[in-house]
């Protein structure tokens, strides 16, 4: 809701623990319920607006005021929800053709028709190869002097800059196929050319009840 022209796609899961009518008649709750707090939203700065413009001393409140007037003109726009199982394959590709359908709408996202760089496309490439070769260590960590450095010894890339390769590196995390972490010190020079491990990572400390597990070891 702070981002402007924000685009949320709702995704409904465990599909396959409901009847048919039943997911309908969530998904319309679900849709319903957004519509309200959206709605609610858009009456409470409006009122906060109103308070601030009429309090007797509107100038003490001017940056309140822009606040929340910048907050007003964030729009977002709300997809239709996608129901899902996700033990079924054939439902987690509906999923991802529903996603790159709205992708591709370029009234929805007007930069999609952006043209890359072609080093980009290289670059992207050679991190593709490097991240399957065999001397890849399964977490897929690689510190970025060495990659850069790994990425220059290819002939077509041997001009490439670490400037270049950091704005490339914002561009594969912004899609998903690296992580780099670079707003965060101790991950800065740290590039993650397997984000499954993180995921792996993620699930094997981050986990229900994980302190009560912890603390019923002896």
């Amino acid at each position: 809701m702070r981002v402007p022209n924000s685009v949320v796609l709702p995704v409904g899961t465990h599909v396959d623990c409901c009847q048919e009518q039943e997911v309908a008649e969530k998904t319309h709750d679900i849709m319903a319920r957004i519509t309200a707090m959206l709605m609610e939203r858009k009456n409470n700065l409006a009122h906060f607006i109103n308070n601030l413009e009429g309090s007797e001393e509107p100038k003490f409140y001017v940056d309140q005021w822009e606040r929340l007037k910048e907050m007003e003109s964030c729009t977002l726009t709300i997809l239709n929800l996608v129901a899902v199982n996700c033990t079924n394959h054939r439902d987690i590709k509906k999923l991802e053709a529903a996603i790159l359908e709205h992708v591709k709408n370029e009234e929805l996202f007007p930069e999609v028709v952006r043209v890359l760089p072609p080093i980009y496309r290289q670059v992207e490439a050679a991190i593709v190869d490097i991240a399957r070769s065999k001397e890849m260590a399964d977490h897929g960590m690689m510190d970025l002097q060495y990659l850069l450095s790994k990425l220059s010894q290819r002939e077509h890339l041997a001009g490439l800059g670490r400037e270049l390769l950091q704005d490339i590196l914002r561009y594969l995390h912004r899609i998903g196929l690296v992580m780099w972490y670079e707003e965060i010190k101790q991950l800065e020079s740290t590039v993650f050319l397997q984000p499954t491990f993180l995921i792996t990572m993620f699930k094997l400390l981050v986990r229900y009840r994980l302190v009560q597990q912890l603390e019923s070891i002896s």
